[in-house]
């Protein structure tokens, strides 16, 4: 059916291509976070702030880059498939991060409603 678009099979290709830019974009995100992962593993740990504090820079560091997109489209660098995975992505990561604050809300009402 996706040959049948434009007639010569381009939108087969322009599909394949998209693809396969997607999968590289996400092979190198999967390797920068296996380098981040195993650098955090030879860290020594560090206290629950500090882990608090980098998760809250990552989520701003994401929904900043979001913001930034717009600069990209207009450069041509971007392209629309890209964006709306980019800002997909900034969406899940707040609302992830939403949850973990309302669940660690929860905890501590829960803990200030224990009886010592």
């Amino acid at each position: 059916m996706v040959n049948g678009i434009g007639g010569s099979g381009a939108g087969r290709a322009a599909i394949e291509a998209a693809l396969k830019s997607m999968q590289e974009r996400a092979q190198g995100m999967g390797a920068s976070k296996s380098t981040s992962v195993t650098s955090a593993e030879a860290a020594p740990e560090t206290g629950f702030t500090e882990a608090l504090k980098n998760g809250i820079s990552a989520v701003e560091a994401n929904v900043a880059k979001t913001n930034e997109v717009h600069i990209d489209v207009v450069n041509g660098e971007l392209d629309l498939h890209e964006v709306a995975a980019q800002i997909k992505q900034s969406e899940i990561t707040f609302q992830f991060a939403l949850t973990v604050r309302n669940k660690l809300m929860d905890a501590y009402r829960e803990v200030m409603r224990m009886s010592v």
